[in-house]
Parts: C-alpha cells; sequence; structure tokens
C-alpha cells in the first residue's frame, strides 16, 4: 500500500515534461532504443557492466546467503529471519550514503568498489560462515569425508529452475540427497554402467538406479536411499541442523554486512547511472531491458544454477563460481566501456 501511495504521487521528469511539450517524444522508442547502434550499444554496456553484477552481487548478498544458511547449514529459519531482519535495517542507510557518495566521486568508483568487495570476499565470506553458523559441519567434512563414485555418463547437471525435472539414475539421486544435505564430497568414476556408491568415511551406501520407474518408484527410491545415506551421515558424526549453542549470531552478522555493504555500494548509485546513460526520448524504454534482464535472470537463476554446480562438482562453495562469472564480466565492461556519468546534462544527451 505504501509503495502504491508513492508511486501514485509521482510526476513524470523535469526533461520528459519539456520534451513531451516541445514534441519531442518518440512514436517507436523501442526501434530507438534497440535497434540504433547508438542505443543499443549503451543498452548492452549497461546490461552486462551494471546489472549483470547487480544480479550477482545484490541477489547472492541478500538471498543466496539465506539459501545457504538455511539449506546448505540447517540454521533455524527463524535465526535466519533474524539475521536477515537485521541486516535490512541495518543497510537500509547505505544505499542513500552510496548514492551521495557518487555524488562526490563518480558513479563508476562506487560501483566498482561493491563490484569488487564482493569478488574479494564471496569464497572467504561464505567459508567463515560455515564456521561461524555451522561450524561442526566443518568439522564432520574434515574428520569424515564423503565420496561418490559414479559412472561419470550417468550423471547429469542438475539445472531444474523450474523444478519439473526427474533426475533419476543412481548418480543424480545420490548426488541430489548430498546436495540437499549441505554435505560436501568428491567425485570418483566407476565403471561404465555400475550402480553409484556414497562413501561417508569408512561407511559404504550403494544408491539406486530409478531410470525408467514412474514418478511413483523414483520418489520411494530417492526416499530410501536419503534415508540411507542420511544415516551413515550421522553416525559419521554429521550435524542434521546447526547446534543454537554454537552459532556464532554476531559474527554470522558482521559476515552478511560485508555482502550488504557490496551490494549497496552497487545498488546505490545505480539508478542515477543508468538514467544518465539515455537520452530522454527513450530512457526509461532502453533501461528496463537490461534492468530486467540482469536482476529477472541473472539474479532470478541463481539459486538454480548455483544447486546445479553444487551437484556437479560436490563442493558445498562451488556454486558462488556463478556470482564470480558474472561480477568478472561486469568489472571488465564497466573499468573498459562504461562511462564516467555524474554530472551529465539529461537534455543534452543524444
Amino acid at each position: 500500500a505504501i509503495s502504491l501511495w508513492i508511486r501514485l504521487k509521482l510526476h513524470e521528469s523535469p526533461a520528459y515534461t519539456r520534451m513531451e511539450a516541445e514534441g519531442g517524444a518518440r512514436r517507436a522508442p523501442y526501434r530507438e532504443a534497440f535497434l540504433t547502434w547508438k542505443n543499443g550499444r549503451w543498452v548492452l554496456i549497461a546490461l552486462a557492466g551494471i546489472m549483470f553484477a547487480q544480479g550477482a552481487v545484490w541477489y547472492a548478498g541478500y538471498f543466496y546467503t539465506r539459501f545457504f544458511m538455511e539449506r546448505v547449514l540447517k540454521v533455524d529459519t527463524n535465526t535466519v529471519d533474524q539475521l536477515i531482519l537485521l541486516i535490512t535495517l541495518a543497510s537500509a542507510a547505505m544505499y542513500v550514503f552510496f548514492g551521495w557518495l557518487s555524488d562526490r566521486v563518480g558513479r563508476k568508483p562506487v560501483m566498482l568498489f561493491g563490484m569488487i568487495l564482493a569478488l574479494v570476499a564471496f569464497f572467504p565470506g561464505f567459508h567463515a560462515l560455515t564456521q561461524a553458523a555451522n561450524p561442526a559441519l566443518a568439522e564432520a567434512q574434515a574428520r569424515a569425508p564423503v565420496v561418490v563414485v559414479a559412472d561419470p555418463a550417468t550423471c547429469a547437471v542438475q539445472f531444474d529452475p523450474v523444478g519439473k525435472a526427474a533426475f533419476s539414475s543412481s548418480c543424480d539421486i545420490a548426488k541430489s540427497v548430498l546436495s540437499n544435505a549441505g554435505v560436501s564430497y568428491r567425485n570418483e568414476p566407476a565403471a561404465p554402467g555400475a550402480v553409484a556408491e556414497v562413501t561417508v568415511g569408512s561407511i559404504v551406501v550403494p544408491s539406486v538406479e530409478a531410470t525408467g520407474l514412474p514418478a511413483a518408484g523414483i520418489k520411494a527410491a530417492r526416499a530410501d536411499v536419503d534415508a540411507r545415506i542420511k544415516a551413515a551421515l550421522t553416525e559419521a558424526g554429521y550435524p542434521a541442523k546447526a547446534d543454537p549453542a554454537r552459532l556464532n549470531f554476531g559474527l554470522c552478522f558482521l559476515i552478511l554486512m560485508v555482502f550488504m555493504t557490496a551490494a549497496c555500494a552497487l545498488y546505490g548509485p545505480q539508478a542515477a547511472a543508468l538514467v544518465e546513460l539515455f537520452p530522454t526520448r527513450v530512457r526509461y524504454t532502453a533501461m528496463s531491458l537490461p534492468y530486467n534482464i540482469g536482476t529477472g535472470w541473472v539474479g532470478g537463476l541463481l539459486p538454480a544454477a548455483s544447486f546445479a554446480l553444487v551437484a556437479a562438482s560436490g563442493n558445498i562453495y562451488f556454486g558462488l563460481w556463478y556470482s564470480v562469472a558474472f561480477t568478472l564480466i561486469a568489472v571488465g565492461v564497466t573499468l573498459i566501456w562504461l562511462p564516467e556519468t555524474r554530472g551529465r546534462d539529461l537534455d543534452a544527451i543524444e
């Protein structure tokens, strides 16, 4: 309701109002925005230089950290909610601060700071989050490493953004169970056609081949493998959930605030930087494509893509390479092709 009220109170920008009064509004803004190189190149630069980072950094900081704590580290949902609420409140002023700072020193350096901070923090930050939130998991992985022995030809890439795929090979079932349990594992090849096995320390758990079975049969096979693997993990000392008594709440908060700082440094100047790239007559249209692809596709696919990377590699941190890859692209494009736009006269952009 508050958001709707704010939007109802908004007016067109002075630049657009003047242009419309002078008869300068375009009847074919899509064609001019996307099919002319003059504007099309800025659309591509905005997408790869700003919005790739937005989807990777902001979504990793807000959403993947939550996914990681709940699904991988098995932290209690109420505790995760408290952490997310606190970092949301604590970071609110940083959006304004970094926007203000970009008015003083420029859009590019502030956004680059956010991107580079995220790149530096991704892997050590998530490793530190494991130690702070569920140290027993880190200890168990060092004490009783897990190995999946399977025919590589039977192992699929488990990328399933809509949740409709049925991964039914013995390899896929074993890896899916372990990935959902938040357990890292090492892959070893088996003989062609062999049924996959999971080794937890000295305990060997055969998987089940369910290819060709009806949906009910696949579900039953997965439940059977899930129960036997979890029993082996429990016997080897893997925690079923994070121990609240060992969770370092303050350290978790500080780690998450590092990611929030990176996200806010990128997001604070973002709106101004996008506005200052395009002429008034196509500005809103031209901004829409990179913004929605960056947030909706790059950010929206992050959990599914990261899970697929984890399942394929066996490393609970390997999914971070999705965010790293898009952020690296954004840093390169921003450094080389994105101009500094602070102070531009919006009426003079052509």
